[in-house]
């Protein structure tokens, strides 16, 4: 049944089968979804962290990071000083959602500022303040976050000068609230989401073919430019340049610090490699972070050896004990001992360094990890995981291959959604390796 409301609602929003709309249907699509987000998710967002006021303070073209979320389709920038105001009214289940701006922004936040009867726009927004009589303010400010560390120092020491002294000690970092809201999806966002993933996994599948690839010809910088030049051209934005790399029997395994660096080089793919991509895509304000790997037949091969089979087998156990771990409340920190723990008893020498994925490709959220730091990430490693988020899965495994007489890594990062019925890849995952023939 739910298999049905989906493709019924894929369909009914055109965004089904790769299909990338055209930029009026885009604009259609966004604002509809920010719509839903304000009146859906922000309100049991405010309660949870218990904010009766949240506001937020722009200046043109240095936005804050959530205010920029939070604008209509056809603003691409804040105008002059933006201020946005979300007053919490428990009476009618609402969010007041207010702009102390010359104008409304989009159809879902009302202007609320008249220049030319109050043209100081600190003291009308001191006035707005008053009047609801907020018990707990929040602004943008964190140690941690830096999507949640928007207000700049000018602004906020405006804002502190202007408000009434009463309301100086009911003044909170939204830090919380912020960051639920940059990483709280909604169903039809996950739909989109679905979409996203198929196209990145289209263009990655593309760009480990036969159609592509030469072997003794092309080499992993022509991949990576044709990588960005496919989504380009598709209308497309990625938001991290991608990397391709390679690893042969006669080149040792290099270590984190270069395999996370861009000193690899160019180098010439040939038959007989194995080859890895990091590849993401934006599109309708959504974001992908996806790692594939692939192998070169050599003549006369029909299948990749089985050694390289059965080592990828083992990213996708890394996988399997990583996202079982999944469990409302736990610490991104909690979630990556236990994980790593029960990779060692399986015999996998395991790193992970899974993160938050959706506005932004290195979102905010529970972070599981990073590469340099496996005992743990303090402060967003100490964020508990909540339902209806997204992580990009991204892990790998070294694993020891005799007949290359050197170790190789499995790299794997996909979407992976943790909602109600827990833990999911968004639109599946790699379980084989692409074959080039």
């Amino acid at each position: 049944m739910k298999k049905i409301i989906i493709l019924a609602f894929m369909l009914f929003f055109g965004v089904g089968h790769s299909q990338v709309l055209p930029e009026r249907e885009r604009s259609k699509v966004i604002d509809e979804v920010l719509a839903e987000r304000f009146d859906q998710v922000l309100p049991g967002l405010m309660d949870r962290s218990g904010i009766d006021m949240w506001i937020l303070i722009s200046r043109e073209y240095n936005e804050d990071p959530v205010l920029k979320t939070m604008l209509p389709s056809t603003w691409l920038h804040a105008r002059r000083r933006t201020i946005l105001v979300f007053n919490r009214i428990k009476e009618n289940d609402s969010v007041e959602k207010l702009a102390i701006a010359r104008y409304n922004i989009g159809e879902n936040i009302t202007s609320a500022w008249n220049k030319e009867e109050q043209p100081d726009q600190w003291k009308a927004l001191m006035d707005i303040i008053s009047e609801r009589d907020p018990q707990k303010i929040g602004l943008n400010y964190s140690n941690h976050f830096g999507i949640a560390d928007g207000i700049v120092k000018t602004d906020h020491e405006d804002f502190m000068a202007n408000l009434p002294e009463k309301f100086k000690e009911r003044i909170v970092s939204a830090e919380d609230l912020a960051v639920g809201w940059i990483e709280t999806r909604t169903f039809r966002e996950m739909i989109l989401y679905s979409t996203l993933v198929e196209i990145t996994h289209d263009i990655i599948a593309e760009a480990f073919s036969a159609e592509v690839i030469k072997p003794g010809v092309t080499t992993t910088d022509d991949l990576v430019w044709w990588l960005r030049q496919k989504v380009t051209n598709m209308g497309l934005e990625t938001w991290f340049h991608p990397t391709v790399d390679i690893q042969r029997n006669e080149e040792a395994l290099v270590d984190h610090i270069t395999a996370f660096s861009d000193e690899n080089g160019s180098k010439l793919i040939q038959e007989g490699d194995l080859l890895h991509c990091d590849f993401g895509i934006t599109y309708l304000r959504l974001n992908t972070d996806c790692q594939q790997m692939a192998y070169v037949l050599k003549k006369g091969e029909t299948a990749a050896p089985e050694f390289l089979v059965s080592a990828f087998k083992k990213g996708n156990d890394l996988q399997d004990i990583l996202t079982s771990n999944f469990e409302e409340g736990l610490s991104g920190n909690e979630i990556l001992k236990t994980s790593l723990d029960q990779a060692e008893n399986a015999g996998l020498k395991a790193s992970i360094y899974t993160h938050p994925l959706g506005l932004y490709g290195h979102s905010a959220g529970a972070t599981i990890g990073m590469w340099d730091q496996q005992d743990g990430v303090p402060g967003t490693g100490d964020y508990p995981l909540y339902k209806n988020t997204v992580y990009a899965i991204e892990l790998n495994t070294e694993v020891k291959i005799p007949q290359w007489n050197k170790s190789i890594r499995i790299m794997l990062e996909e979407a992976g959604f943790y909602g109600e019925d827990g833990f999911r890849y968004v639109n599946g995952r790699q379980r084989n390796l692409i074959l080039i023939d």
